[in-house]
């Protein structure tokens, strides 16, 4: 075959060639289809038998808890070794065995009833307790109560039960050394809780708030004491400074759980708060030790007047250095800052208190304390925050023993029923004298005492004359 038919060869080749190409074009086009059409028939496919069986049995686990269920909680509960409620329960009592062993092992009898820290540790068990039960107890339109009712209510139980109190008996020296504690902790706690900018603007209704309820009620008492019951000025002052005071470790923890909830804080109220009720709280100390001195001593009155405000500019002064002093040291390139910044200023703060106290200048320790903390924290700025974490530790541990202690220290035993005049009350409750007659007593028992005739009244008064009649005159 020649040149002409090889041509024509490829000519007729080519056209196969084409239609090959776009058949397969073509079926490589439907395959994907086909496929889709497939997958939608296999999703639409009747479910299998075992897929049947497992919905059936996930309906019935969401429908109604099998016995199953209650087993495997019970076998969590009672496990061994335990763990969960009964494993917290289990610890917990360890911990407080072996806290009591520990100190037995090491003080002996100290720590056997009647010793002085059995009394502390009992009472502590008692406090906490106490706040426990005393937080769990709720109405429907009130808030929970506090828990320092019942860790007051623990101590006052402890002191006057006729058994336990001749078992738990603590030292007044211990007992005031330890409120003291309590009361640096929380001073500390104010201090670093200020707010420099809100106390910057409301410094006037500060001193204001601070000075001004606190010496109108003082003020007060002491007036009504005097005239009433015909106590000296000086003891109608120390009587009102003591019933004037506002505790900061009432106010300053709540103010702090508002202050961390964002309550208030555009408008400074919590710092408001806890600085004017630290300062009312140092006011009331500092004027109850210049009218005790005024009674005891054989000075001048001024002399103990000048002495007070001797006592607050110590005070401010002593606090400024330490504050400054505490910004630097320890300094920040240092490792476990927050440990070691709390526990310096925990230890300074307790120096202060106790040293003013040996010093003689009782009142300047917790304006110290508040100075101090105020001013670290200026210059800690938002670490402040981590030491007072730490500081919050040391008061969850001593805010039991204050207000235990607190509590412990009202004994119903030590008051005469004369000088509360429960004898007279609970005598009219049974002769059932009407009201009208009792207050007709109490205003003749006045008027017999001579109460309102002048300011210094008869040495031979007494309380019970409130409710006696009036005596005759030596003439009839």
């Amino acid at each position: 075959m020649g040149i002409e038919d090889k041509a024509s060869e490829c000519d007729d080749s080519e056209p196969s060639r084409k239609v090959d190409h776009t058949v397969s074009t073509h079926e490589e086009m439907q395959a994907p289809e086909e496929t889709d059409v497939n997958l939608r028939s296999t999703d639409v496919s009747e479910p299998t038998e075992g897929s049947n069986l497992l919905d059936s049995n996930e309906k019935n686990l969401q429908q109604t808890p099998t016995e199953d269920s209650h087993l495997q909680r019970l076998r969590r509960t009672f496990a061994c070794p335990p763990h969960g409620l009964l494993g917290r329960i289990v610890t917990n009592v360890t911990m407080v065995v072996l806290l009591w062993a520990v100190v037995w092992s090491i003080t002996g009898s100290e720590c056997l009833p009647g010793g002085n820290l059995f009394g502390i540790i009992i009472l502590f068990y008692c406090a906490v307790l106490g706040g426990k039960l005393m937080g769990l107890i709720t109405f429907p339109t009130l808030p929970p109560l506090p828990p320092l009712l019942g860790m007051l209510l623990a101590g006052f139980l402890i002191r006057n039960s006729p058994v336990v109190s001749d078992h738990v008996q603590i030292k007044h020296r211990w007992s005031s050394s330890l409120r003291s504690i309590a009361l640096s902790i929380i001073l500390v706690r104010a201090g670093l809780g200020l707010d420099s900018k809100a106390l910057k603007k409301l410094k006037g209704v500060c001193v204001r708030l601070s000075m001004g309820p606190c010496l109108v009620e003082a003020s007060t008492s002491a007036l009504l004491a005097h005239f009433l019951l015909g106590l000296p000025w000086q003891w109608g002052f120390i009587l009102g400074f003591v019933l004037g005071a506002v505790s900061p470790a009432v106010v300053v923890p709540s103010m702090l759980l508002l202050q961390g909830g964002g309550y208030g804080v555009d408008k400074g109220v919590p710092t408001l708060l806890m600085a004017a009720g630290s300062f009312d709280d140092i006011l009331a100390i500092t004027g109850f030790n210049t009218c005790l001195g005024m009674a005891f001593s054989t000075g001048s009155s001024i002399f103990n007047v000048l002495r007070g405000i001797l006592e607050v500019v110590a005070g401010a002064a002593t606090g400024s250095l330490l504050g400054v002093f505490v910004q630097y040291f320890p300094s920040s390139d240092q490792g476990n800052l927050a440990w070691k910044r709390a526990v310096l200023v925990l230890g300074l703060s307790v120096l202060a208190v106790f040293s003013s106290v040996y010093v003689g200048f009782p009142g300047s320790g917790g304006l110290c304390t508040l100075v101090m903390a105020f001013l670290a924290g200026i210059g800690w700025k938002s670490k402040k925050v981590d030491v007072g974490k730490i500081i919050a530790v040391a008061w969850d541990i001593f805010q039991p023993l204050l207000f235990g202690l607190i509590g412990a220290e009202v004994s119903i035993a030590s008051l005469r029923p004369e000088t509360v005049g429960c004898d007279r009350i609970c005598g009219f409750g049974h002769s059932k004298i009407p009201w009208r007659k009792t207050t007709r007593g109490v205003w003749n028992g006045c008027i017999d005492s001579g109460v309102f005739s002048h300011p210094h009244h008869s040495p031979n008064w007494k309380s019970t004359d409130w409710f006696a009649g009036p005596k005759a005159s030596p003439e009839s």
